[in-house]
């Protein structure tokens, strides 16, 4: 006898709709396919149309007369940290490491989340299963190529077998390179560092065991092999991306974010909403080229994929629903619960898919602030912080990118609650963009564009040439040129449209 399955109606109307949503359709007609000169990207293929093209790029095989540096990628990968997610979590981690058999564990934090009670549970959890640890509590915010160093310094000779990062996206990005750099000690700062601003040395050793625990709903690090951070020399923001750089696990404990002020609550939501946006925007993955001649080479930010997709939706119609609400009300549990998990599952997203110009854009803005002091932040020195650098331009990002894949824009419209039932496809961009607007003025303390920063147009041209380096972001960005003078032009345009938006 089988037993009958019920279906909860909702749950399966949701299920569907979600499927619906990322299975579209490709526009009846395009007119690029006569201009083979026009760099468009459909940016929401058919789940089947991703696969035919898998099997024609297939049935190619490496065989093929062409080199892989003229070929599309055929495949995508999903890495991931593991995770745990659930109030009060933090407390088994001194388990975590006896199960692993560490002994000796470097904990690293910034001097704020050092007075916190997340750092206490930490030090309780270790004692109890008799773990050595030593802290490092110097991570600065918007950590400097310095700021890393003096980290690593501090790790290479404590010689610890594991990592605890107990933080914000920048104390995990920095656990993650003193991790990388105990393992490489006579590697040059530069090796592992993207290409152009670094050599793009893969990572091929496996890394020691590296446990995250955020205590930010932003940036996702938990579950990405991306680390980020200023270039000073250069006046750019840069980083190294690899899987193996991916914490072995995220601890996702939702009473650690209670004591995010309320401008760190707005700026690393801001950071989710625009993962969400541009990995969801991104190039699909079988557009992107040069394909990999081997696995390890294939990059960790891939381009919309199916898997991603579906991350990345999600992440962004929570973050919609609940970041105002965690902003204006401290009490509000639910929104903190419900941000820390939008804020994870967006990592997952991006971390596979990756970003585009929002990013892309934003480093130069973070890396040459002109002065400018986001209020609610209690540190010594200027800082934009990095949701605020994401965010400022996406209006006039999403406007620009829309043309690409309009149906997808319109989808991520809908998020935001606009009825596009008689939006036409051409108008894509301007109806989302007018919701980013609206989200961004609601949310309240938000610049109203670049200029409220600082910046005028005679930083344009150092903006421009400060983003140009991030070609590992830019490379997914839909309707980009690939032509240098071209792609130039475009990026005044768009930091121009910025300075108010």
């Amino acid at each position: 006898m089988v037993a009958a399955v019920r279906v909860v109606p909702s749950a399966a109307s949701r299920a569907l709709s979600l499927l619906r949503t990322v299975q579209y359709t490709h526009p009846p007609s395009c007119p690029c396919h006569s201009n083979p000169g026009h760099h468009h990207h459909h940016a929401r293929p058919q789940i089947n149309a991703y696969a035919q093209r898998a099997h024609q790029n297939g049935r190619r095989g490496f065989a093929s007369p062409l080199d892989a540096s003229q070929q599309k990628e055929y495949a995508f990968e999903m890495a991931a940290s593991s995770i745990r997610f659930g109030p009060g979590v933090t407390q088994e981690v001194g388990m975590d490491f006896a199960n692993m058999g560490a002994k000796r564990v470097c904990v690293v934090t910034d001097s704020t989340v050092r007075r916190l009670t997340a750092i206490q549970q930490v030090e309780e959890a270790l004692s109890r299963e008799g773990i050595e640890y030593k802290i490092f509590d110097k991570v600065r915010v918007e950590p400097k190529d310095s700021s890393i160093k003096e980290a690593i310094d501090f790790a290479k000779p404590y010689r610890p077998d594991a990592f605890l990062a107990v933080g914000g996206g920048s104390v995990i990005d920095t656990a993650k390179l003193m991790n990388l750099y105990t393992e490489y000690p006579d590697a040059e700062f530069l090796d592992f560092v993207n290409a152009p601003l670094g050599n793009g040395r893969p990572i091929e050793k496996k890394l020691k065991p590296l446990i995250a625990v955020p205590t930010t709903a932003g940036t996702g690090s938990e579950t990405t092999g991306t680390a980020i951070f200023d270039l000073v020399a250069k006046r750019a923001k840069t980083g190294i991306a690899h899987r193996n750089l991916k914490p072995t696990l995220g601890i996702c404990d939702p009473l650690n974010t209670r004591t995010m002020p309320s401008a760190v609550k707005a700026s690393s939501g801001l950071d989710v909403l625009c993962h969400a946006l541009e990995s969801w925007t991104a190039i699909p993955f079988n557009e992107r080229t040069p394909r990999p001649t081997n696995p390890i080479i294939r990059p960790a930010y891939q381009g919309a994929n199916p898997i991603s997709d579906i991350f990345s939706l999600n992440a962004l119609r929570s973050t919609v629903k609940y970041l105002p609400r965690a902003v204006k009300d401290p009490e509000d549990f639910e929104a903190q619960h419900e941000m820390l998990l939008a804020a994870t599952l967006a990592g997952i997203g991006f971390g596979n898919a990756g970003v585009h110009l929002c990013h892309g854009m934003s480093y130069p803005i973070s890396g040459q602030n002109p002065g400018y002091q986001h209020a609610g932040y209690e540190v010594d020195s200027p800082i934009i912080p990095h949701g605020v650098s994401v965010a400022v331009t996406s209006p006039t990002v999403f406007k620009f990118t829309a043309p690409s894949n309009p149906d997808r824009h319109l989808a991520a419209a809908e998020a935001f609650g606009v009825d596009t039932t008689n939006v036409k496809r051409e108008d894509a961009g301007e109806v989302l963009a007018d919701a980013l607007r609206k989200f961004l003025a609601d949310l309240g303390d938000q610049p109203k564009g670049i200029k409220d920063l600082g910046f005028s147009r005679d930083h344009i041209e150092a903006l421009v040439e400060g983003t140009i380096p991030q070609a590992r972001v830019l490379v997914l960005a839909p309707g980009l040129a690939k032509e240098l003078e071209q792609e130039k032009d475009q990026l005044r345009k768009l930091f121009e449209e910025s300075m108010v938006h």
